[in-house]
């Protein structure tokens, strides 16, 4: 775990120079490869280990980001980037007390309702008491600012995921995905478990959902609980392999890349393409892009025995 975690920091500090070397648009680019790898590792975090398939990442990452909205400029950008995420971490863990006893289909159903039902809660809120739709965010930080939060942010998310996974709390995430039945004889408590890891979750997507939000110069809730942000993720995810940590890394950088590219080449057509992908990996690689490692290496193995037994009969 020591490595991993000097691993994390190490890739954290070499992306820390990219403002002083990349172009503005470049650096958006990194900028959205870092919030996705967020937002997909820590929800592989715990959808992947317990099976739990939970659309609910635009509700938390709106909730961050309107948290910027409102306290941005009281406070700190700093203190409200924090704030976000323990507001989606409260909000996480009220909702699953009331729906983690829920699986499959219904609790993705419900889940996805969740981010439209505090989108349209929210829009009621500002219509009627602010008398306004959306927000201006006046005086934001700077794109350096804003890049190394959201760099934090997001290193921060993948050395909670790695220290997670080696944690009796992440073998009990796990094992309410494998069996919860039996977790749960074995001594488990199921719905504190839950509960923790879904709130833990919710907390990097509202933290990150806070650090991005001052990017945008006007905040409205259709922007920022955009149900593409938890789609993505879940695609994300599920492209890379949920149940690894190094998948859903790589993936959040190709995927993030591959998106823009088939916004600007195919900007009506992006949706149906990316759709489509889902659609194929679910049925012939469900295991995400990781579970190929497995086979490749047999098989680089398999070719480097076959190697040595031609040389050896060479020699012979």
């Amino acid at each position: 775990m020591r490595t991993q975690h000097a691993l994390v920091a190490m890739l954290a500090l070499a992306l820390a120079a990219a403002p002083w070397m990349l172009s503005d648009f470049m650096l958006s680019l990194v900028l959205t490869c870092l919030m996705y790898a967020g937002l997909t590792v820590t929800w592989a975090m715990f959808s992947g280990a317990t099976n739990y398939l939970s659309l609910a990442t635009a509700a938390f990452f709106g909730i961050g980001a309107y948290v910027t909205a409102w306290g941005f400029g009281t406070l700190p950008y700093a203190v409200v980037v924090p704030l976000g995420g323990v507001a989606a971490a409260v909000f996480a863990a009220l909702i699953g007390a009331a729906v983690l006893h829920l699986r499959g289909a219904y609790f993705a159903v419900l889940t996805f309702g969740l981010g439209e039902l505090v989108r349209h809660a929210i829009t009621y809120f500002e219509k009627s008491y602010a008398h306004t739709v959306g927000r201006v965010i006046a005086d934001p930080p700077e794109s350096t600012t804003v890049y190394l939060t959201v760099l934090a942010v997001a290193a921060t998310s993948v050395w909670a995921c790695v220290a997670v996974r080696r944690s009796r709390f992440g073998l009990a995430l796990a094992g309410i995905g494998a069996d919860e039945e039996r977790a749960q004889t074995l001594g488990v408590n199921t719905r504190r478990t839950k509960i923790a890891g879904f709130a833990l979750s919710a907390f990097f997507a509202g933290a990150l959902g806070a650090a991005m939000a001052v990017r945008w110069t006007y905040i409205e809730p259709n922007s920022v609980f955009n149900p593409f942000i938890g789609f993505q993720t879940v695609l994300i995810a599920m492209v890379g392999g949920a149940h690894t940590l190094i998948g859903p890394l790589v993936s959040s950088v190709v995927f993030s890349l591959l998106t823009e590219f088939l916004r600007l080449q195919f900007p009506y057509l992006f949706l149906i393409l990316l759709g489509l992908v889902l659609i194929l990996l679910v049925l012939y690689l469900p295991g995400g892009l990781a579970s190929l490692w497995p086979v490749l290496r047999a098989r680089i193995a398999a070719f480097g025995a076959r190697l040595a037994a031609q040389e050896g009969g060479v020699r012979g």
